[in-house]
């Protein structure tokens, strides 16, 4: 196979793809947790957050598959197993099942936590003129703040 040669060197690849490994890990913890709670919420919004968490964890799935398809453009290896997703992620797991209210809570949380990450991935993007990974990243950053705020919405 040739040598990959795009304009980004070595060292700044590498770098925009731990950014991307965190942000892969917090996206797919989230994704987890989204379905998760989409499987078992409870309560007198049942059908308005079961319907919300469905289009949630399926945006999420394409996410995930972008993500992951970016940091092998940049020639480096994705991560895929639970226990490096643990390791990355900035997103706690949540144990049992909390209450619909509670549910709400933790995905904004885990929303604007992906947004954080986000931003420090885009800042090592952009002074690597990876416009790119740039593009791709402030668009999921768009995604998780709009998306935080309609969970907040319905508090």
């Amino acid at each position: 196979m040739s040598q990959i040669d795009i304009g980004i060197s070595t060292e700044n690849r590498e770098q925009i793809a731990e950014g991307l490994k965190k942000l892969l890990a917090d996206s797919y913890t989230l994704y987890l947790q989204t379905h998760n709670f989409h499987w078992n919420v409870t309560g007198p919004q049942f059908r308005e957050l079961h319907l919300m968490f469905e289009e949630h964890y399926t945006e999420l799935a394409v996410a995930v598959d972008d993500i992951a398809e970016r940091i092998r453009t940049l020639d480096v290896a994705a991560p895929g197993t639970y226990k490096t997703f643990a390791e990355l992620s900035s997103i706690d797991e949540v144990e049992g099942v909390p209450t619909a209210g509670d549910m709400v809570d933790i995905l904004t949380r885990g929303h604007e936590q992906v947004v954080k990450t986000c931003r420090e991935t885009l800042a090592v993007a952009q002074e690597s003129a990876d416009e790119s990974t740039a593009s791709l990243v402030s668009d999921r950053m768009r995604i998780h703040e709009k998306t935080a705020w309609m969970l907040r919405a319905t508090r």
